[in-house]
């Protein structure tokens, strides 16, 4: 007699999910040495971070790999073919994550090289734990399926939201004070939109382990100040 189908699509897909939560582990360990580099100065682990990427991106290769074998073998349906689909795009979120923490660590050695904005690095690290924390909840949830804590993730991103709007400000007064500091701001403005942007995709996830558990869209999240309407403080 064939094994079960339902058993053996089970047993496919929770290798696939390790393999996420592998994946997972791997983007958040990149977020917390980037923002560490960042604040240290430490061009070696800056170059580290850089480098592992490659492979973030090849976990990502293999999940999509396995998850399109199982549709092909399994044929699954309803629930099942949502899981499937779910943690393939959660894949390709984690990815982008990678993708920004290596973006934070090429700048480093420029930003090593130019005038010191006080206190720039250790507010972009403290923006940067929020996410990686967020990052460690959204995983949790995923791996539990836990609703409540992806709607917990997914509140928190409005934080994330305010703080880079914060940090424009300051660096745009940073800017105006001295056309030397031009240079360095306009790297911790991009850091500072970047880790933005890893929490809008931290929160997409939540609402990945909100759509595959529940069946329907999680709710729409609570937005932060718009950095596209800062203005020019006045002097």
């Amino acid at each position: 007699m064939k094994p079960h189908t339902l058993s053996a699509f089970d047993r496919d897909l929770d290798a696939i999910r390790r393999l996420v939560m592998t994946m997972g582990g791997q983007v958040e360990a990149a977020i917390m040495n980037a923002s560490r580099a960042l604040q240290t100065c430490d061009e070696e682990l800056a170059a580290q971070v850089v480098q592992q990427d490659e492979r973030i991106d090849s976990c990502e290769d293999d999940i999509n790999t396995q998850v399109v074998r199982l549709l092909a073998l399994r044929q699954p349906q309803a629930d099942d073919l949502r899981a499937a689909v779910g943690v393939m795009k959660m894949a390709g979120d984690l990815e982008r994550l990678g993708d920004y923490a290596k973006n934070m660590a090429k700048r480093i050695p420029v930003l090593i090289a130019a005038p010191v904005i006080e206190g720039a690095s250790g507010a972009l690290r403290r923006q940067a734990q929020i996410v990686g924390q967020m990052l460690k909840d959204m995983l949790d949830a995923f791996s539990r399926s836990d609703v409540a804590l992806a709607r917990a993730v997914i509140r928190r991103d409005v934080e994330v939201d305010d703080m880079t709007n914060a940090l424009f400000r300051e660096f745009i007064t940073h800017m105006m004070e001295d056309p030397r500091n031009i240079t360095p701001c306009l790297h911790y403005i991009f850091i500072a939109k970047n880790i933005e942007r890893m929490g809008d995709l931290v929160t997409h996830g939540a609402q990945h382990v909100i759509f595959m558990a529940e069946g329907k869209s999680a709710e729409a999240r609570q937005k932060g100040h718009s950095t596209a309407t800062i203005e020019a403080p006045r002097k």
